[in-house]
């Protein structure tokens, strides 16, 4: 994987060419190859398919179902008894806790994935049956496609795709963040803009406007810090933002699916915060934004390269196709699909052109890391910006619900990424729960000091998405307020523990890294900004295990040391340093805790 991405930096050595996963062919429409295995029952339905089958995008089989996960294959659902509508609806309970409350129905598939389709008055009863097991459990369904199926009945039959989504409760709405890359002027903050706000954009900037923290960004119209939006999807699939005059609370509350945008620099003298959103906000996607006139340009091959170095899944937006021909957007097109199929990226890129290109790139993407959405589209005109409301309405999340409660039962712990003093409040700090479960009232460490020190704390209140919320929940971003807690004993790159648990801080780590690029050799006593997580220190390369220095594309084990102060680091956490044109990558092999070393 490192000697792929390294391609992306800039290096040139990086041609070897990287598993990909996916073959690549454009995929079909979410449909796989026929399973060889099949009953005896299905053999007549099948010598009749196969006189008929003709070799196109709509394939007659989807994948057999799966025991785990969120999607359920119905054949139909014509009037169940009272005790299997019971049943149905613990099935669609498991499907939805599976989907962290959402859940897709195939309806007239089979169990192994043969679509068999239904009639317009089966079909009518199934959906109808559907809705009934959705309000018994609490949830509301939406239509995403239906289609007909190539029989040679007179009857045409047809299959159906529904979206069910939980109705919120308590404010536990399904939360997706989404990083925004793309270099300067790609209209990274206009598109935000307009997806949050509802309105387009004058082509002047005015949607961006409510985007900006600082006043040297209105006047240059450059991101330099790092922002946050909302766009919620209601129950039935439908948008919900500011443009009903609502606030971020009434957003909260109607909302049964949040995606958060993480609004990140495109500007190279700002690469320090960008790459910070990147490795702290652990983002579930990373959304590229490329301009259609300009192409691929500046740091958009850098941006590329993190992200797929961090293992962030990426989709591709080509905004401001208003201002260009035809031509120009097709040729910005075929330029991005040769990066993607390079060996140092080995994606299989996917243009979405209408909406049912856009609930399959939104399941195959969550399903395979290869595949790339690529999306077409204008703030101005509002081209196509349906078309990627729709992919971020179904896109799934990429943990499962198990995962989601394991790391709930580990002990608490919370990384600051931001510092507030707010008046009337007192100290406010900003990050995510990485595990555990955080409640008003809690008493936690947080540290590590300069000397190494933990102090204790107690949490007031706090508030997600601008809302006051009870309980934090593990992979949840949220602010704290800590009262009257000294703010100057604070800083970006702590972490917030329970009392229990012993965290080891360290002054020095051992990583195994790739250089990426580097102009001349990398040896001992070389300087680098380190970046693991929310930490961001420089750190001095103490030793070079097996090597007297290193070239660019070469792989060793390093001992770095931070200048300034000790850091809580985890073994196996990534990491990311940089100096100048110097880019590397690598995890964390060994801690050196500070009883075991004593800084001179």
């Amino acid at each position: 994987m490192d000697a792929r991405v390294s391609e992306l930096f800039g290096s040139g050595n990086g041609h070897s060419s990287g598993s990909g996963g996916v073959s690549s062919g454009k995929p079909g429409n979410g449909y796989g190859v026929a399973p060889k295995k099949s009953s005896a029952k299905n053999k007549k339905a099948k010598a009749r398919l196969s006189r008929n089958f003709k070799p196109s995008n709509n394939t007659p089989y989807l994948p057999p179902e799966a025991e785990e996960g969120n999607i359920e294959y119905k054949l139909k659902l014509v009037n169940p008894t009272q005790y299997r509508f019971e049943h149905l609806a613990t099935q669609m309970k498991w499907r939805l806790q599976e989907g962290r409350g959402e859940a897709v129905y195939q309806i007239g598939v089979e169990d192994n994935g043969m679509l068999v389709g239904l009639s317009e008055e089966e079909m009518r009863a199934s959906l109808k049956t559907l809705h009934r097991l959705a309000e018994k459990v609490g949830a509301d369904i939406t239509i995403l496609r239906e289609r007909e199926v190539d029989y040679d009945s007179d009857v045409p039959r047809k299959i159906a795709e529904v979206l069910i989504r939980k109705v919120p409760d308590d404010q536990q709405f399904l939360d997706l963040r989404v990083a925004v890359l793309g270099n300067v002027d790609s209209g990274k903050s206009t598109l935000l803009g307009v997806l949050t706000q509802g309105e387009l954009d004058n082509g002047r900037g005015r949607a961006r406007l409510n985007l900006f923290r600082h006043l040297h960004e209105i006047q240059t119209g450059r991101t330099s810090s790092i922002s946050f939006e909302i766009l919620g999807f209601n129950s039935k699939g439908e948008v919900v933002n500011y443009s009903e005059s609502r606030t971020a609370e009434e957003i909260c509350e109607s909302a049964s699916k949040m995606i958060t945008f993480i609004d990140l620099a495109g500007h190279h003298k700002y690469l320090k915060t960008t790459i910070f959103g990147l490795t702290s906000y652990c983002p579930d996607f990373a959304m590229l934004v490329v301009s259609a006139n300009t192409g691929i340009a500046g740091t958009t091959r850098e941006h590329l390269g993190l992200a797929m170095a961090l293992k962030v899944p990426i989709f591709i937006v080509i905004s401001k196709v208003d201002l260009c021909t035809r031509a120009t957007v097709e040729r910005t097109v075929r330029q991005l699909e040769r990066v993607l199929k390079q060996p140092g990226c080995n994606k299989v890129p996917m243009v979405v052109s209408s909406t049912d290109d856009a609930v399959t790139a939104a399941q195959q993407f969550a399903q395979s890391p290869s595949i790339t959405p690529i999306f077409t589209l204008s703030s101005v005109s509002g081209e196509s910006l349906d078309l990627l409301k729709v992919f971020f309405n179904i896109i799934p999340p990429l943990s499962n619900s198990k995962e989601q409660e394991e790391l709930m039962q580990q002990l608490t712990e919370f990384q600051v990424d931001e510092i507030y003093t707010v008046p009337e409040v007192g100290t406010v700090v900003g990050g995510t729960l990485y595990s555990g479960i955080c409640r008003e009232g809690d008493h936690l460490v947080v540290g590590p000091t300069d000397s190494g020190q933990f102090h204790q704390l107690t949490v007031g209140s706090i508030q997600r998405n601008r809302s006051a919320c009870r309980v934090l929940r593990a992979g949840q971003a949220a602010t704290l307020a800590l009262g009257n807690f000294d703010r100057s004993l604070l800083r970006k790159g702590m972490v917030m523990v329970s009392p229990e648990m012993d965290p080891t801080i360290c002054w020095m780590f051992e990583a195994e890294i790739v250089l990426l690029f580097h102009a001349k050799t990398f040896h001992k006593g070389f300087q680098v900004t380190v970046h693991i997580g929310n930490v961001r220190q420089t750190a001095t390369v103490e030793a070079v295990y097996g090597k007297e220095e290193l070239r660019t594309g070469e792989k060793a084990v390093v001992l770095f040391k931070f200048i300034k102060h000790p850091e809580y680091l985890k073994v196996g956490a990534k990491v990311l340093f940089r100096e100048g044109v110097t880019k590397g990558i690598g995890h964390v092999t060994k801690l050196l805790p500070i009883a075991e070393y004593q800084p001179s």
